[in-house]
């Protein structure tokens, strides 16, 4: 079989260093959407305000793939409060997002640094630390598929690689 990557997920100790590591708004935004909304780091990018549905509390995200080729296939994501608050925010001010790939991945590895986390902290990591995260509250592998774009169960459970501590709480929780 075929090395596979192995998606380190952030552990909830890390998670609360990073969100305290935050200090600038643009921190806030970017880390706080990507860990609560799982999105991919283009797919953040791309964001404008055609892509929110204010009432319905959530966002309308064109996503990799789809039926008539690129960015045609799309998804639903509900919007957490502090998400909502920051997107309230940002759009008051701009029509688009007015970040690149690039700023995105920089913001995400300097506030990590000033975490204090270790490991490598991706846009990507965040994405699998959302997933993971979805898993422990209890939400289905097939709802988790929705929320991240993904055709196939397979693909997502790439991102399901629980720690034995994980699966043994898990157990003993519903046992």
């Amino acid at each position: 079989m075929p090395y596979q990557y192995k998606r380190e997920p952030l552990s909830d100790d890390e998670v609360n260093r990073l969100t305290n590591a935050c200090e600038t708004f643009d921190e806030k935004f970017v880390i706080w959407t990507l860990l609560d909304t799982g999105l991919r780091v283009s797919e953040f990018t791309h964001l404008t305000k055609e892509n929110i549905q204010w009432q319905e509390r959530r966002l309308m995200i064109y996503g990799k793939g789809g039926p008539y080729g690129k960015k045609s296939k799309r998804r639903i994501i509900p919007m957490t409060d502090r998400v909502r608050r920051l997107i309230d925010h940002h759009f008051a001010e701009h029509d688009n997002m007015g970040m690149s790939i690039r700023t995105i991945q920089r913001i995400v590895k300097e506030v990590a640094n000033k975490a204090g986390i270790s490991k490598p902290v991706t846009p990507h990591v965040l994405r699998h630390t959302f997933s993971v995260n979805c898993i422990k509250k209890g939400i289905s592998t097939r709802a988790l598929m929705a929320l991240l774009g993904h055709d196939r169960l397979t693909t997502t459970e790439i991102y399901l690689n629980l720690s034995p501590e994980d699966a043994i709480r898990e157990f003993q929780n519903k046992w």
